[in-house]
C-alpha cells in the first residue's frame, strides 16, 4: 500500500512539474532589473557612526548595551549579573567566549554557578525555562539599521539560550558590525550556507496584545544586554 502511495505521490509530482513547463513554451524571461540601492542607500552609514546607530536602535526599545574591550568583558557581564542579583549564568563552554568566562570566574573566585545547555531539551526543559535566569551567547554580527544582533544557532550554542532565559547577555564584536542586511548576507556569503535557523534579535521580547499595553518578557527574554567588545 504505501509503496502504490509513493507512485501516486510521484505521478502527481510529475503531472504538475509537465504543467508548469508547458506554461511557460512560447514565453521570453523578464529582464532582472533589481536595484540594489534601493534597499541599502538609505541605511549606509560612516563607519563612525555604526555603533552610535545600532545603539541608539537597541536602546529606543529598551535593550541595553554597553562599550567594552575582549579582555574586560567579562567582568561587565558580571557585573550586569551581580547589579541583578543573579547567581547562575547559562554558557557554552565548548566555545572560545565560554572558555574565557569560565576561566575568568575559576581564576578570580567569583560565587557563580556556570551551566551547561549539554543535554536535550526534554532531560531538562523544567530546569531551563523555570530556574535558569540568565544566558550568554555570541553573535555572528549586528545590523546598524535595525539596531538587530544576528545568532545562528549551532549545537554549542540552542536557540533557547537566546529565547528562555529572562536576562540575555549578547556578546557584539565592533567589527562586524554593518550598515544593512543585505550588506551582511552578502558579506558573510548566506546564499551557499544557509543555517536550518536563523535569529534577528533587535531587543528584548515585547508584546502589546493583551489591551494594548506593552509588556516584556511574554516570549523570551525580559532583559537585553549586548556587550559590544571594540577591540575584535
Amino acid at each position: 500500500m504505501s509503496e502504490w502511495m509513493s507512485m501516486q505521490a510521484m505521478n502527481a509530482r510529475e503531472r504538475i512539474l509537465g504543467k508548469l513547463r508547458s506554461s511557460l513554451q512560447g514565453t521570453s524571461p523578464i529582464v532582472d532589473d533589481y536595484d540594489v540601492d534601493v534597499l541599502t542607500a538609505p541605511w549606509r552609514y560612516a563607519p563612525e557612526a555604526r555603533i552610535a546607530r545600532l545603539r541608539q536602535m537597541l536602546e529606543s526599545v529598551h535593550g541595553e548595551t554597553l562599550l567594552t574591550t575582549t579582555a574586560e568583558w567579562p567582568l561587565r557581564a558580571i557585573e550586569a549579573l551581580a547589579l541583578r542579583n543573579i547567581g547562575e549564568l547559562l554558557i557554552a563552554p565548548t566555545t572560545a567566549h565560554g572558555r574565557q568566562f569560565a576561566n575568568h570566574v575559576a581564576l578570580n573566585a567569583v560565587p557563580l554557578r556556570l551551566k551547561a545547555y549539554d543535554r536535550a531539551v526534554e532531560a531538562w526543559k523544567e530546569e531551563l525555562f523555570f530556574r535558569t535566569p540568565a544566558s550568554l551567547t555570541g553573535t555572528l554580527g549586528g545590523i546598524a539599521a535595525t539596531g538587530s544582533l544576528v545568532l545562528w544557532p549551532t549545537p554549542a550554542e540552542p536557540r533557547l539560550m537566546s529565547l528562555v532565559p529572562p536576562f540575555h547577555i549578547a556578546l557584539l564584536k565592533a567589527s562586524e558590525v554593518r550598515d544593512n542586511f543585505h550588506e551582511l548576507m552578502h558579506e558573510q556569503g548566506w546564499a551557499g550556507a544557509m543555517p536550518t535557523n536563523a535569529l534577528l534579535v533587535s531587543g528584548p521580547s515585547k508584546t502589546a496584545d493583551i489591551q494594548q499595553t506593552l509588556a516584556y518578557g511574554a516570549h523570551g527574554p525580559k532583559e537585553l544586554l549586548v556587550l559590544i567588545l571594540q577591540d575584535a
